[in-house]
Formats: structure tokens, sequence, C-alpha cells
């Protein structure tokens, strides 16, 4: 019998990496490198896994929002970006026999037909202990709660009636 799946919230800049240029993907599939905190790495290489299901966040934008669902398609495994002294994200610290930080691979499941913008989630009752809105909070990649998660998913749900 399989346990849970585990929801997640992954932060991306959308200058560099947004949810149009995973859309472009082939196979709308994408790993997620680049992670150079070690309590997020610890997030995805010990307890990420396959099927799991994130919020992926536009951070640095205007406004910040949540923009869509991805689900983790591949488990942790080295970030080759790290050894890769061309690579904005190369650690001289890193080896192929000590990696010391990973990625998943991700793939696409659903745009927001309309993003949910950061000061609308602060007005949510059942996201008033999510950890992307404690102060302070800047970790790239966070554990969402199931019940957050579901609210995020109502939210951009009635965005989308709105729309229509």
């Amino acid at each position: 019998m399989s346990s849970p799946a585990n929801y997640w919230l992954l932060k991306t800049e959308p200058e560099s990496y947004g949810i149009e240029h995973l859309a472009a993907e082939p196979d709308q599939t994408t790993c997620w490198d680049g992670v150079r905190n070690y309590q997020a790495r610890n997030y995805m290489r010990d307890t990420m896994r396959v099927g799991d299901l994130a919020l992926l966040y536009h951070s640095n934008a205007k406004p910040p929002a949540v923009v869509g669902v991805v689900r983790v398609v591949r488990a942790a495994y080295p970030d080759h970006t790290a050894l890769d002294a061309g690579s904005n994200y190369y650690d001289p610290k890193a080896t192929a026999d000590d990696p010391r930080w990973f990625m998943v691979d991700v793939r696409l499941e659903q745009p927001f037909a309309r993003p949910i913008p950061l000061e609308s989630l602060r007005g949510v009752a059942a996201l008033r202990q999510m950890e992307l809105l404690r102060k302070g909070s800047r970790l790239s990649v966070q554990p969402v709660r199931k019940r957050e998660f579901d609210a995020i998913l109502k939210l951009a749900a009635a965005a989308a009636k709105d729309i229509a």
C-alpha cells in the first residue's frame, strides 16, 4: 500500500524560468535544478517522492503569485549544474562522488487560468499557518499541508469561473 502524497510549493522567478517556460518544454517536463539552500535540498532529497504535487509560485514578480500545479515525476538525483563551472549554480565544493546538491523532475499538471496573488492568500483563514505566509520565509522548496493545497486549488477554480 502506498503512502499518501506530499504537497509542496516551488518558488521560481518568472524572468529566469516561469510557468510559460515549463509549458513550452517537451512533455511540459523539466529538472528543478539550482536549489542552493540545505533545508530546501533536504526536502527534495529526503522527502519528495514521485507523484507528489507542488504549487508553482512566481516570486519576485508583480504581483508574486501561485500560477499552477506541477507533479514530481522523477525522485531526487544529483544536480549536475553544481559541477559545471560555467553554470550560475556551480559549487566548487561539489564533486561527482559527493554531489551536495540535488534536483527532481517536474511536469506541468495545471496552469491556473488566473494567478493567485500573494495578497489574496493572506486573507484566507485556511492558509493562516502556511509557510509561504510566515514572516521571513524565503525557502524555494517548502512543504504545504493538504488543506492549504486544497484551499489554493479552490481559489484557482473560483478565479477560473470569474473569467468564464
